[in-house]
């Protein structure tokens, strides 16, 4: 059976790890570039400050990552990886595609949220160089939730039955 044989239980499925990896993508692209924005303002000012900013850019983008691996341990719970595409039901279809929602939001929400503080850092790089790890505390801050949400969307992918 080829990906565009799948049920109605795959093809919801399939949905939701693409809105995992969508809309944590997404969010990831945001807060990266609201990060951005205001580094290179910095570096406009003082290019040797160039590994502060990018380590206070990239954090934001984490959340791209985590929505890429929940998207591929939903596909390969599923069973797309492998070539030996399982006939889920329209109940496992929407368990996968419930599993891959807090991701999906939390990612795309916690991305933009932790890039609007990266800026914030940033700015507190080019005001008080020597306090610009508190900003990067303050970043990790945000993360914290991104993680509980990819922790709540692999447990419930473990748990389709």
């Amino acid at each position: 059976m080829g990906i565009f044989e799948l049920s109605t239980g795959g093809a919801i499925g399939m949905l939701g790890a693409g809105l995992a990896v969508c809309l944590a993508g997404a969010g990831s692209a945001r807060g990266t570039g609201i990060a951005g924005e205001a580094g290179t303002g910095l570096l406009c000012q003082d290019p040797s400050k160039f590994g502060k900013v990018m380590i206070l850019q990239v954090i934001p983008g984490t959340q791209g990552l985590y929505g890429l691996v929940a998207g591929f341990m939903c596909m390969m719970q599923m069973g797309l990886l492998s070539g030996d595409i399982a006939s889920l039901t329209l109940q496992q279809g929407l368990q996968y595609f419930a599993a891959c929602m807090p991701i999906a939001i939390g990612g795309g929400i916690s991305a933009v949220a932790q890039g609007k503080v990266a800026a914030g850092s940033i700015n507190l790089l080019a005001k008080k160089p020597d306090d610009w790890s508190k900003g990067m505390v303050l970043c990790i801050t945000v993360e914290f939730y991104a993680i509980l949400s990819l922790l709540a969307s692999l447990l419930l992918m473990l748990n389709v039955g």
